[in-house]
């Protein structure tokens, strides 16, 4: 009975509709996060991880040496390598993709990686046009590793503590 009295009081007086407009009242009074992108940025958390390069030594050559520990420890799959022997001895990749829609951006593989060469930029803006687009080929890693390899180095760098 006091349960269906304090329902009836409740819904007559409109205490939930009164909440309500006090919250929205408060909000139209605070500062606003509205930002004017792109001539606005947010700040990235240096831990963010986006787009996937593949890199190269200073001589040119690339760096990956075909030892598909990143293959075997992406959860997602998304990483497909070939690879041959080439007439030195040294193995080096004839195939190298990554799927980005299957991609979960976890950084296993930049981990996994002993020589550095497949690294997660911190560029966030890319999009496809066509399907099948999304699978980053080897040369479009390449490409994007050489493009953007002066600033991966300088994010890659570690910090140096003052004795």
């Amino acid at each position: 009975m006091i349960r269906d009295l304090r329902y009836l009081f409740r819904s007559l007086s409109l205490l939930d509709l009164m909440r309500g407009l006090l919250v929205t009242g408060r909000r139209l009074t605070s500062r606003k996060l509205t930002l004017r992108y792109p001539n606005e940025t947010t700040p990235k958390s240096p831990r963010f991880r986006g787009l996937h390069a593949l890199r190269r030594y200073p001589d040119g050559e690339e760096r990956c040496i075909a030892c598909k520990l990143c293959e075997a420890v992406c959860p997602a799959l998304a990483i497909t390598i070939e690879s041959e022997e080439r007439s030195d001895g040294t193995r080096r990749t004839t195939r190298y993709d990554i799927d980005l829609f299957k991609c979960v951006y976890c950084g296993f593989c930049e981990e996994a990686c002993p020589v550095d060469a497949v690294v997660e930029t911190d560029i966030h803006e890319f999009h496809f046009e066509r399907a099948g687009d999304q699978i980053m080929t080897k040369e479009d890693l390449l490409r994007i590793g050489d493009r953007y390899e002066k600033r991966i180095a300088e994010h890659r760098a570690p910090d140096v503590a003052d004795p």
